[in-house]
């Protein structure tokens, strides 16, 4: 059975997590990744641990879990890109690859010979997407970029924590490198964008991509919010700016979420707290009542959520199709039964780990299911096969550029 991207080839330049997550992605909807890292050093994540992979005999390996989330189905090439032969090596590369995805400081590839131009020249129908942090032009273009930037510049970090007032208020980071996994997307999109264009009109082209860009458009209805009314969001916390009520309450035992997303489910949750009247209460009657009054509202409620336990409004609310949630650690969510039966989890052939955990795609195709094949790669794992194979280099062409650092 044929993947959708069967037949393409990807040349990934990219390394950390926006550009890896991109080829991470179109590897797993079947395009061939080969993957460039430094001799002896490889992507900067493999150096991101702990925790590392354990080994059959449980011992730690080289392999970070940072690195392991981007790079699964990939192929490892050594390559010192900085030498003429290692140029001539990545030329010879996307010269019969479809793709080229990087994400150096701008003009770092050009000074190397390995411009979108260079590439062109030979390989005019390729496709190269560029990721930065800021973009290939603008005042900071040149800057470094990092997700947390991205975060802060976009107003992102701004309307995510808690409220002034509240305990802890403060403009806060997520969890989880958004701007990166964002860009990662967008950019994937970008490409296979690029390769239906290509498709019909036999043209390659050049994507740039910037964190900043991607983290300002995920801003979306609260960029709205200010483009349409003015006004700037702030920080709402655990609540949501425009439903009510939507947060989190605690029950006798422990945080639950409540996200009431119209009147008919607010009355049903009236009836389930055991105020039934609540819902013709004149402040509560609809949405725009209800968040001109959420204090009163949520305070209300509390006072009825706290007298059960998470498991007994966890199972009555969403019987009653009012959408409730646990707040799940890591732990509690791949523990939980709708993600096992999603097989979200997924455990892959690993050279010396036996295997590793990952993570799936969530993409479920109907006549095109994801065949996941192998765990991120060991560094330079296929040098050799990928020279031979696709470059047609023989054994002594190869071993000349082992004895020469170029691989």
């Amino acid at each position: 059975m044929t993947s959708p991207l069967t037949g393409i080839r990807v040349l990934d330049l990219s390394r950390i997590l926006a550009g890896p997550w991109c080829t991470q992605i179109l590897g797993d909807l079947g395009a061939e990744i080969i993957k460039i890292e430094r001799p002896g050093a490889g992507d900067d994540t493999r150096q991101w641990g702990p925790p590392w992979l354990a080994d059959t005999d449980g011992n730690p390996t080289a392999e970070s879990s940072y690195f392991l989330c981007a790079n699964r189905g990939k192929k490892s090439v050594t390559v010192d890109i900085g030498t003429d032969a290692g140029r001539q090596v990545v030329l010879d590369l996307a010269a019969v690859s479809d793709v080229v995805v990087e994400n150096f400081k701008v003009g770092a590839l050009a000074a190397k010979g390995l411009s979108y131009d260079d590439l062109k020249a030979v390989n005019p129908e390729i496709i190269m997407a560029s990721v930065t942090g800021f973009g290939q032009t603008g005042p900071r273009a040149a800057d470094p970029g990092y997700d947390y930037l991205a975060q802060a510049l976009s107003g992102f970090m701004s309307i995510t924590g808690p409220a002034d007032g509240e305990p802890g208020a403060g403009p806060t980071r997520a969890g989880v490198a958004v701007s990166d996994l964002a860009t990662g997307m967008y950019t994937t999109v970008g490409v296979l964008g690029a390769l239906i264009h290509r498709m019909t009109t036999g043209e390659g082209q050049y994507i740039d991509l910037a964190l900043l860009d991607s983290q300002t458009a995920m801003m979306a209805n609260t960029a709205l919010w200010y483009l349409v009314g003015g006004a700037t969001p702030t920080r709402t916390g655990t609540w949501h700016a425009s439903l009510a009520p939507y947060q989190v309450f605690e029950a006798a035992d422990g945080p639950f979420i409540v996200a009431c997303g119209n009147d008919r489910q607010f009355g049903v949750l009236c009836g389930l707290v055991g105020r039934p009247e609540m819902a013709t209460d004149s402040r509560y009657l609809t949405n725009p009542d209800r968040n001109r009054n959420r204090a009163i509202l949520a305070a209300e409620l509390q006072i009825e959520l706290i007298k059960e336990p998470k498991a007994h409004w966890l199972v009555a609310m969403p019987k009653a199709g009012v959408p409730s949630a646990s707040v799940n650690t890591i732990a509690e969510a791949f523990d939980e039964p709708q993600i096992q039966h999603r097989e979200m989890r997924l455990d892959l052939p690993h050279a010396t780990a036996g295997t590793a955990p990952s993570v799936a795609n969530p993409i479920k195709f109907s006549a095109t299911p994801i065949a996941y094949t192998t765990a991120p790669p060991l560094l330079g794992e296929h040098t050799d096969a990928v020279l031979a194979d696709v470059l047609a280099m023989t054994p002594d062409e190869i071993g000349k550029l082992r004895a020469d650092r170029i691989i």
